[in-house]
C-alpha cells in the first residue's frame, strides 16, 4: 500500500471497528469519499482490499456491505495467528535463518526504531507502522518455508482485524497507542534475537505473546460496543435510536 490509498484503508478499518460503519450497512463510495476528504478512486480501490481482510462482503450487485462479526471471533483469530506464526518462528530458528532473511528483519527493526524515535505518533505513522509490521511477520512466515502455515494464515486473515497489518489506530488516545506499539516493537527486537540465537521455543513463545499485544491495540471496548449496537442496544442496555450505527 502507498500514500493516499493506505490512509483510506486505515481510516475505513477504524470506522468499522468503532461502529461508524455498522454491520450489514452498505458502504457507498461517494459518501465515504466525502467523509474522508478524498476522491472516489482511493475509496473504490480500498473496498476490495477490505473485503479480502474479511471486513466487507461483496454483493452480487458489485457493491459492498460491512460484514457482521463478534469481538470473540476477532480475539480467537488473533490467538490462532499467534500460534501459527509462533510455529513458523520456531521452524525458522531451528533450521537457521538465512542471511538475507535476517537482513530483511534488521531493516524492519530500523524502520520501527525510526518511527518511535520521535516519541510520539503522527498521522503518517499509521500506514508506515502497518506496512513495516506486515513485512516483519511475512518475512518470518516465508522464511520458515512452510506452505501449510502460510495457507492456514491466509485463511485466518479473512477474519476482520486478524491479519498482522490490519491495525486500527486509537486517535482518541495516541499516547496510549504509542506505548502499546512501542512495546510491540520491542518484542520485534526480542523475536529477532531469538531467531539469531536459534532459540526455537523462545521465538514461538514470543510470537504468541506478541499477538496478545495486538488484541490490546485493537481497543476491545470499541469492538464490544459494536457487538451491542448490532443487537440494537448500547452497552448499558438502552435502545440505540441512532441510524446505521453512526454517531
Amino acid at each position: 500500500m502507498a500514500g493516499k490509498n493506505s490512509r483510506v484503508i486505515v481510516r475505513l478499518r477504524e470506522m468499522i471497528l468503532h461502529g461508524q460503519l455498522a454491520p450489514g450497512q452498505r458502504v457507498r463510495e461517494v459518501e465515504l469519499a466525502s467523509a474522508l476528504g478524498v476522491s472516489r478512486t482511493p475509496v473504490r480501490e480500498a473496498l476490495p482490499i477490505l473485503a479480502q481482510e474479511g471486513m466487507l462482503t461483496q454483493l452480487d450487485t458489485r457493491g459492498f456491505v460491512v460484514r457482521e462479526f463478534t469481538p470473540q471471533e476477532i480475539m480467537d483469530a488473533i490467538d490462532v495467528r499467534g500460534v501459527l506464526e509462533g510455529l513458523a518462528a520456531r521452524i525458522l530458528a531451528e533450521q537457521g535463518a538465512a542471511r538475507r532473511v535476517m537482513q530483511a528483519l534488521y531493516e524492519c527493526l530500523r524502520e520501527g526504531d525510526d518511527i518511535f524515535a520521535k516519541r510520539q505518533l503522527v498521522e503518517s505513522d499509521e500506514e508506515r507502522y502497518g506496512d513495516m509490521n506486515k513485512q516483519f511477520h511475512a518475512i518470518i512466515v516465508q522464511g520458515s518455508g512452510s506452505k501449510v502455515i502460510a495457507d492456514a494464515l491466509e485463511r485466518n486473515d479473512r477474519v476482520p482485524f486478524a491479519a498482522a497489518h490490519a491495525i486500527a489506530f486509537d486517535r482518541v488516545d495516541l499516547k496510549r497507542m504509542y506505548d502499546m506499539l512501542w512495546f510491540s516493537h520491542r518484542q520485534h527486537h526480542s523475536i529477532v534475537q531469538a531467531l539469531e540465537n536459534g532459540e526455537g521455543q523462545r521465538a514461538a513463545a514470543l510470537m504468541f505473546e506478541h499477538a496478545y499485544v495486538t488484541k490490546r491495540s485493537i481497543n476491545l471496548k470499541s469492538a464490544i460496543w459494536r457487538a451491542a449496537h448490532q443487537n440494537g442496544a448500547s452497552p448499558d442496555g438502552e435502545r440505540d435510536s441512532e441510524k446505521n450505527g453512526q454517531g
